[in-house]
């Protein structure tokens, strides 16, 4: 077996052909599905390259070019075609076999169904072909099957034909007006229950909505269906983007190695993401199902419409639909704690990828297998670059960013530059520094130094920062949205704004400032870096109490909780008695009390950090010590708010709304530790 090669960015040419539109029929069938793919092939190279397609795990039935049986060799899994034409027909005809490809590429059987996933490189086990991300061509598809055991044919695109085919069979031909890469493609057969409805967009086109699920599981696809509505309204809303083709199709497969699939019109998705009814999901299933069938949705634009040239271009697709689809489930739901949910996953995950041998940046420069992109850096750090943007631009000056971007490359191929470049033109915002994070590795440090001068009524803060590459060596300064709010002493907010750090150490002063202020840093995590502050107690109960940002009240939660922790820790290895905090217990007593606060923030607020989250904040650790030290402060605390936390629970047993229930759980799990 010959030795995967790593592939490099800097290494990519325009592909030397290009195809402008295929149509695929198949034949399907358990042990040996025929599938014909006749391409438009149209040269862009030198006349003397030969037309090089990739295959995998195929029985080639013929090649044919422009009706003549073609001259071509067949070589570890690439086709090499030797014609001097300029544009021709090429007919592919390949057999295989769906029910031994174990893969969960190309078309394979999951469960009694046919099924497809094609993203990364998965259509070149389906027939020979261009399978790279910047050939972009329309579809049309003819799919025929015994009717009996395979009602549904379904492929991207709109229904134009169905019909009988004799022998018990049956035939449908789908057609997807709108070019698209090989990855996206898609085909379903199988027989399913099915849920229907509609949507009706803002230019009043009537969009027919389904949702196919096993046999028996209908009754829980209603979550999903009005999921996916509620997408499609908001994306109109919030982005100004509608969809585009005639029908809408979810399918729901237990075999599946991904989350989901966006495959133009044709989302193929895991039946953890679609299925949920109220006997058996928690409000975290129901959460997880809106958001993946949001994400998915999303990605008809940002993505499907406009996709990436080539796969290091990866983060230009996930980045910006996390980013989307995070947005979605703020602007739906509680902004504050989706927030919460994001930083927790790049503070537990991302950090810890960064700081690992696996350390990459949001665009990698190498790969050796395709499949090895999908990382939390690539998505979750992705998408807080994109963040990072919208704090810089504004809403206004991102969606002008946005529409600059959609109008340009609306039907193409691109890279992440050619996002940057629509932001920066739209916004007229030199983000020439800002481009690094496509390019660099590693979490930032932030230092933070503060300074007071009474008689100059000025407060000064000085950032410095610093980035450590894969290589040891630092990297360069990065533009970093830096978010900060100034409290006085009765908690009132003397300034509130965003920071532009960068340089390697910078200085910003605050005038008229009569007294020390109380400084809430890095807001909403604006940037996804490391805080270097060593925050005092009555600090970050004043934050606690008093922030303008229900994130920022979390994070000072967060920090007097792990503060606690690691004291008891000291306490411990130096074998004397470990304590609480009174200011500590009478902060998170004061939070249970305040019948204001958002139930689900409180939830949170009263939510211990992991042990994974707080080994992160440290160099090394005695596991024994922290475990013991954890469950010290979370007895501590419940024991000495038990009355509060009771007289709580009870306030919230007649309540059923997801806020209410993630409370009440929360503070029966500390009154469980009394």
């Amino acid at each position: 077996m010959s030795q995967s090669q790593a592939k490099y960015l800097k290494d990519y040419q325009t592909p030397a052909y290009t195809i402008t539109h295929v149509d695929l029929a198949f034949n399907l069938d358990e042990s040996r599905t025929q599938v014909r793919a006749k391409s438009k092939v149209v040269r862009l190279g030198s006349a003397d390259e030969p037309l090089v397609l990739v295959g995998e795990q195929l029985n080639m039935l013929s090649v044919t070019i422009d009706g003549k049986a073609a001259r071509y060799q067949e070589i570890d899994g690439e086709l090499r075609i030797e014609t001097q034409t300029t544009e021709f027909e090429l007919e592919i005809i390949t057999a295989l076999d769906p029910e031994k490809n174990s893969s969960l590429e190309g078309l394979y059987m999951s469960d009694g169904a046919y099924c497809t996933q094609c993203e990364a490189e998965g259509f070149r086990r389906i027939s020979y072909f261009l399978d790279r991300p910047d050939v972009l061509a329309t579809y049309t598809v003819r799919i025929e099957a015994d009717r009996a055991a395979f009602p549904f044919l379904l492929s991207n695109g709109n229904l134009m034909e169905q019909g009988d085919a004799g022998n018990g069979r049956h035939f449908v031909c789908w057609q997807d007006p709108f070019p698209k890469p090989s990855y996206l493609f898609a085909l379903v057969a199988g027989d399913f229950d099915l849920l229907e409805d509609q949507f009706v967009t803002m230019s009043e086109r009537t969009v027919k909505l389904q949702v196919f699920v096993d046999k028996g599981n209908l009754h829980k696809a209603s979550h999903a269906m009005a999921s996916l509505k509620k997408s499609m309204k908001w994306d109109e809303e919030r982005f100004g983007l509608e969809y585009d083709l005639d029908i809408y199709m979810i399918v729901a497969v237990d075999f599946f190695n991904m989350g989901a699939m966006e495959n133009k019109g044709l989302n193929i998705f895991n039946t953890k993401y679609v299925l949920a009814d109220t006997a058996s999901a928690t409000d975290e299933d129901y959460h997880g199902i809106e958001s993946v069938v949001g994400h998915e949705y999303f990605h008809n634009w940002t993505g499907n419409r406009i996709t990436c040239r080539d796969w290091f271009q990866l983060s230009l697709k996930e980045g910006l639909t996390v980013f989307r689809d995070q947005e979605f489930s703020s602007d739906v739901g509680s902004r504050a704690v989706n927030r919460i949910h994001a930083i927790k996953v790049m503070k537990n995950q991302q950090f810890a990828e960064d700081s690992s041998p696996m350390a990459h940046p949001i665009r990698p420069e190498s790969v050796i297998e395709m499949n090895n992109f999908y990382t939390v850096t690539v998505y979750n750090k992705g998408a807080e670059v994109i963040r990072m943007l919208h704090t810089l631009l504004g809403e206004q000056g991102f969606q002008a960013g946005m529409k600059t971007y959609v109008e340009r490359h609306d039907g193409q191929a691109v890279t992440c530059d050619d996002f940057v470049n629509a932001m920066e033109d739209a916004s007229s915002k030199d983000l020439s520094q800002f481009r690094r994070w496509y390019a660099q590795a590693g979490t930032p440090v932030v230092k933070v130094e503060r300074d007071f001068n009474q008689a100059l009524s000025r407060f000064s803060l000085t950032l410095s920062q610093s980035v450590k590459g894969v290589d040891g060596k630092l990297g360069l300064p990065l533009h970093i949205p830096f978010s900060i709010e100034l409290l006085d002493r009765q908690g009132k907010s003397l300034e509130n704004k965003v920071l532009e750090l960068t340089q390697a150490s910078q200085v910003f002063h605050f005038d008229n400032i009569t007294q020390a202020p109380v400084v809430s840093l890095l807001q909403d995590f604006s940037a996804p870096v490391k805080l270097d502050y060593q925050y005092k107690i009555e600090e970050l109960v004043h934050l606690m109490a008093f922030a303008s940002s229900e994130v920022a009240r979390w994070e000072a939660s967060v920090s007097l909780i792990s503060h606690a922790i690691w004291q008891s820790v000291q306490q411990r290895q130096s074998q004397t008695v470990m304590t609480m905090a009174s200011e500590i217990i009478d902060a998170f007593r004061g939070v249970i009390l305040d019948e204001s606060l958002d139930p689900a923030l409180v939830a949170e607020m009263l939510s211990f950090p992991s042990a994974a989250a707080l080994i992160e904040q440290v160099d090394n650790v005695e596991l024994d010590a922290l475990a013991q030290a954890r469950e010290f402060i979370l007895a501590q605390l419940a024991a000495s708010c038990e009355d509060e936390l009771a007289a709580r629970y009870q306030s919230l047993v007649n309540k059923d709304d997801a806020a209410s229930r993630a409370y009440k759980n929360t503070c029966l799990l500390l009154l469980c530790q009394v």
